[in-house]
């Protein structure tokens, strides 16, 4: 049965912007981010996908845990690290590296059962004000760690940059040299740059880069798109037309009939709504391609339903005709833009109704 919406994600793709990645940072390597469901691309199929990368980060013990039941093993970082003893039990028996951001963490660690040795990265604040050590506080830690039999030596050094997509600002220089007074030529590996920062600030790419949205053909920044950067959009959302309507000047469409025809009109309806994750703050006129061809949203979104003005395309849609909310030819940028909103959220925002496909 083919379902009424679904989420298809090219291999190719994702194999290809992970090479891509390497060509942007030759002397590093990848830690490839696949939190969140690897962005709702599916945390299994993508992590299999990518399983030439050096290692994965997820946030969270139950992600790691997901690939590790699904019999993968390549080394995975927790980026938030874990937060009891169960937590720091099961991560140890799967062997992930931890992210240490609290004195809580240190904690743990030092109460960690006898023969467990963690690969830690220690993380500075540098300036995010969200997660890590600052000033004083990063050596009393690192000196902690450094004393601990759980902690394999040397311990790497992590920090996170918080503007990086917006590299004509000052914050990321004055975070890079923050980092780089903090930890001068402290032995340990070290990763700072996130997709963004791979780009903006190659100086900074250090022993690990952290690529996110590059993995999944999607451009960090707001005045770009993915293909700029010879990447290849990994996630096309499908829908169908279930409906097609012909409509006089005057009549409107959908809820509080916001959109009304100013001509006459031939309206598809297609089905997906926020229901689905498609964001119902999109506007008319936002675009939306049917059988290949740019239309327009006409009326809000619905839960489960829009409507798309097809009057000038070149064959009216009959029921069953495909339509592509974003993705191949229509890039999630550009919908982000329409929605007020960045392309992770709308590729992270996929409801469990979607049928995720791997090509």
């Amino acid at each position: 049965m083919t379902p009424m919406v679904s989420a298809s994600v090219d291999t190719a793709a994702l194999h290809h912007n992970l090479q891509v990645v390497r060509r942007w940072a030759p002397r590093s390597r990848v830690m490839a981010v696949i939190k969140a469901n690897a962005y709702g691309h599916g945390l299994v199929a993508v992590a299999r996908a990518l399983k030439s990368a050096d290692s994965f980060a997820v946030a969270r013990v139950d992600e790691g845990l997901t690939l590790r039941q699904a019999g993968i093993d390549t080394p995975t970082v927790l980026l938030e690290g874990v937060f009891d003893r169960e937590q720091l039990d099961a991560a140890a028996a799967a062997h992930f590296e931890l992210v240490v951001h609290t004195p809580e963490q240190i904690e743990l660690l030092r109460a960690a059962a006898a023969g467990i040795r963690f690969k830690v990265w220690l993380k500075l604040d540098s300036g995010m004000n969200r997660l890590g050590f600052k000033g004083g506080a990063f050596d009393l830690a690192l000196a902690a760690l450094r004393d601990l039999a759980a902690v394999q030596s040397p311990v790497n050094l992590f920090t996170h940059l918080a503007s990086a997509d917006t590299p004509e600002l000052h914050a990321t220089t004055d975070q890079l040299a923050r980092f780089a007074a903090a930890t001068g030529s402290l032995p340990g590996e070290r990763s700072i740059v996130n997709s963004a920062g791979m780009l903006s600030f190659p100086q900074a790419q250090a022993d690990w880069v952290r690529p996110g949205l590059l993995l999944y053909g999607v451009s960090p920044f707001a005045d770009s798109i993915g293909a700029d950067y010879d990447l290849t959009p990994a996630m096309t959302l499908h829908s169908h037309v279930i409906a097609v309507k012909e409509l006089v000047p005057g009549e409107r469409v959908g809820y509080g009939g916001d959109w009304t025809a100013a001509r006459p009109t031939i309206l598809a309806v297609a089905a997906i709504g926020y229901g689905d994750g498609y964001p119902r703050n999109l506007g008319s006129g936002a675009p939306v391609l049917v059988n290949a061809e740019r239309a327009v949203l006409a009326g809000r979104v619905s839960m489960d339903m829009i409507g798309i003005d097809v009057t000038d395309l070149r064959r009216t849609p009959v029921l069953g005709d495909p339509v592509v909310l974003w993705g191949a030819g229509l890039p999630v940028e550009e919908i982000a833009v329409w929605a007020d909103t960045i392309p992770y959220e709308l590729l992270c925002g996929i409801s469990q109704r979607v049928a995720v496909d791997l090509r």
